[in-house]
């Protein structure tokens, strides 16, 4: 890892809208895998679901700098649309926080 620019983890959690479906949500996400993958500066992702029906989509990116910018990218991209039309946006928590080790 460059210690310059470490790589950063984007933690965005938030709820399902009620009418959302699940299943179709997470098809929806794998729509954007291809958005993330274009950017060419998403080193991984995990979407997770907790038994409270809190959503977690983690992101690592290669800076600061890239993550933020994508965070204000990706939601203009039509492809995009689907996936954030499911999210309640009145509970996303979005945080970008540099990472300080990672397991080997």
């Amino acid at each position: 890892m460059n210690t310059e620019t470490p790589h950063v983890m984007e933690i965005v959690s938030f709820r399902l809208n009620t009418n959302a479906d699940p299943t179709a949500f997470r098809h929806a996400a794998r729509a954007v895998d291809k958005l993330l993958r274009n950017r060419g500066t998403a080193i991984s992702r995990s979407l997770v679901v907790d038994d409270d029906d809190v959503w977690t989509d983690i992101i690592e990116w290669t800076s600061m700098a890239e993550a933020k910018a994508a965070a204000e990218d990706l939601v203009k991209d039509p492809l995009f649309a689907p996936f954030g039309a499911m999210i309640d946006g009145e509970t996303v928590n979005m945080r970008h926080a540099p990472v300080q080790h990672q397991m080997e």
